[in-house]
């Protein structure tokens, strides 16, 4: 059989160090492929997501995306656009506007920008980063609350931020613990806690908890999935992007600018940035990418 060879990315997303984000594969010049064929690459690449760079149908996009996972089709994703987007400017191809790029996808057009994010307290940093979408807001009915603690075997759920579930192409149920620590600390009932994700629409769980002030980051993320595949997201855009909404909702936002670190219970350590652009009413989500794998696949 002859197989016809087209560019390939993998990359790592929310770092700048190999090895500690969450990885991508990236497959260029998808046009030529079914959705069958697109899962069989996403299941093979073994991959919590696999993006595949098209031809725009719409005008105002530099590309259009597809986003899978090793088990179905996402509309939309964080880590992916993120990813994507370097994928498709380290290939050496431009954006219709310098410092901007429109990604269109399953969930429609998404905004991405160069934005100055604090890095530290001593830096700061020019990174790409997406403009959170729209979402829909589902809050956990009260009566679930005992269940939930249960789910999470925890008695650290702050309840004072209403565990709610968020939609913005990827639903999340988000939930508020009362520290950094005791995120890191939760060992779920994956089946027990999926049933409770699914009664507001959501397919895992975005668990977050505030470090001390000198800590590494704002606040510690943990993504636990319970729909497309169980197990652990290493650090997760469109949950953030969820949190960063759900922060803003609840009149919780820790300033205009946070950071968050994810990954750490992992071995990673992923970091998010997150810039609340009132002016233009726009939540920003933020990271470094970096390509590890550069080369060619071979597609039939």
């Amino acid at each position: 059989m002859t197989l016809r060879s087209v560019r390939f990315k993998q990359v790592d997303v929310f770092t700048s160090r190999p090895f500690k984000g969450n990885p991508l594969a990236v497959v260029f010049d998808a046009d030529g492929l079914d959705t069958a064929q697109m899962q069989a690459i996403a299941r093979w690449t073994n991959l919590f997501e696999t993006a595949f760079l098209l031809t725009p149908t719409d005008a105002r996009a530099d590309y259009r995306v597809r986003i899978f996972t090793t088990q179905g089709e996402l509309p939309f994703a964080g880590h992916p656009t993120l990813g994507t987007a370097h994928a498709f400017l380290d290939s050496g191809r431009q954006p219709k506007t310098p410092g901007h790029l429109v990604q269109e996808c399953g969930a429609g057009l998404v905004e991405l920008a160069q934005r100055r994010c604090a890095g530290t307290a001593s830096d700061a940093m020019d990174t790409w980063a997406f403009a959170a979408p729209p979402a829909k807001m589902t809050p956990l009915p009260e009566s679930q609350y005992d269940a939930l603690r249960a789910a999470l075997r925890s008695d650290a759920i702050d309840f004072g931020a209403a565990p709610c579930g968020v939609d913005n192409g990827a639903p999340w149920l988000v939930v508020r613990l009362s520290s950094a620590q005791a995120v890191l600390a939760l060992d779920i009932d994956y089946d027990a806690l999926a049933t409770i994700a699914a009664s507001v629409g959501a397919q895992g769980l975005a668990a977050y908890g505030a470090h001390d002030a000198n800590g590494p980051a704002n606040f510690e993320v943990r993504c636990l999935m319970t729909g497309l595949g169980k197990g652990e997201d290493p650090v997760t855009g469109s949950a953030n992007a969820a949190i960063a909404m759900l922060l803003a909702q609840q009149n919780r936002r820790p300033g205009s600018r946070y950071t968050v670190r994810q990954g750490t219970a992992m071995g990673r350590d992923g970091r998010v940035f997150v810039d609340y652009d009132d002016a233009a009413g726009k939540i920003w989500i933020g990271g470094t990418s970096l390509t590890v794998v550069d080369g060619t696949i071979g597609l039939e």
